[in-house]
């Protein structure tokens, strides 16, 4: 699959998983509303709650990020190259204005990017990244990272991270809803609807909080996908980030000091030491790195 083929085929399997986000959380408030007697009560709640909590992480998200990482502004005559090199590669990718470059100082090999749009981005890249990789390798991280900016990838996780959020706070407030209220409402409705609505609601709600944090994951993993395959488009030279992947794979202390799971899905590669397990795959922030470089050495 090339490079135009990839990002298209990513894109419509991103936005269809976003798609069955909105669903969960639509049907989630309408299973509230129901048990409290208004159907569209609950769906209203719903999205209401969604629409706080999204403007909230929308306007202060990407500070918090930054402070939580420990990332401070670069600044010339020090960080120069990095700099001009990601202002290059922003007006290559037609941005409309350069992010803001940050530094992380930490040993590890990584970088992430975030921000609510591309007028409101940053990168940030850890010391270790910069002393242990070449120009050529620097350059495909950095067009890795300024792709997941011009995608709006930064909006799109963003967004899923919200609704994680959201599906964790309804599906506590039904199940609690049930445990302190269920029994009561179905001695005074009585009926078989009511059995049902308890059980599949309280199914949900058990349920609903690992569907979606493992929807969250598998959109984090089809994202960088396709910031592989838009920054190989942007550098044109794939091997670039295939190299620097091999080097970031090797790391012997991938372990970013101040990353945590609600900022792991942001960096290029996960900032954890690597475990094995039977269903590691499942809850991994990011896809096979290995796989990451025969896709990009295939293009």
């Amino acid at each position: 699959m090339g490079m135009y083929e990839e990002i298209a085929s990513n894109s419509r399997r991103t936005y269809g998983l976003v798609f069955f986000f909105f669903v969960l959380i639509t049907f989630l408030g309408l299973l509230i509303g129901m048990f409290y007697g208004n159907q569209y009560g609950g769906i209203v709640l719903a999205l209401i709650i969604g629409g706080l909590y999204f403007l909230f992480s929308y306007y202060a998200g990407s500070g918090a990020i930054l402070s939580m990482t420990g990332a401070h502004e670069a600044t010339k005559p020090k960080y120069a190259h990095l700099i001009n090199t990601v202002e290059g590669l922003s007006i290559a990718a037609g941005l409309p204005k350069p992010p803001k470059v940050y530094v992380i100082d930490d040993s590890a090999l990584n970088a992430f990017a975030t921000g609510r749009d591309p007028e409101h981005a940053a990168v940030a890249v850890t010391t270790g990244l910069l002393e242990k990789l070449d120009k050529l390798e620097l350059e495909g991280v950095l067009a890795h990272e300024i792709s997941h900016i011009k995608n709006y990838d930064i909006r799109v996780m963003m967004l899923a991270s919200v609704m994680v959020g959201i599906t964790v706070l309804l599906s506590d407030f039904l199940l609690r809803s049930f445990l302190w209220g269920g029994l009561r409402r179905d001695e005074q409705r009585g009926g078989s609807i009511t059995i049902v609505l308890i059980v599949v609601g309280l199914l949900l709600a058990v349920l609903s909080p690992l569907i979606g944090e493992l929807m969250k994951l598998a959109i984090s993993r089809k994202r960088e996908f396709l910031a592989d395959a838009s920054g190989a488009m942007l550098t044109r030279y794939p091997q670039g980030l295939a190299d620097a992947l091999r080097k970031i794979k090797s790391d012997p202390d991938p372990l970013v000091d101040k990353a945590n799971r609600a900022t792991a899905h942001l960096f290029i590669s996960t900032p954890f030491r690597k475990t094995k397990g039977t269903f590691t795959h499942l809850f991994a922030t990011h896809p096979d790195i290995n796989e990451r470089i025969k896709r990009l050495e295939a293009m």
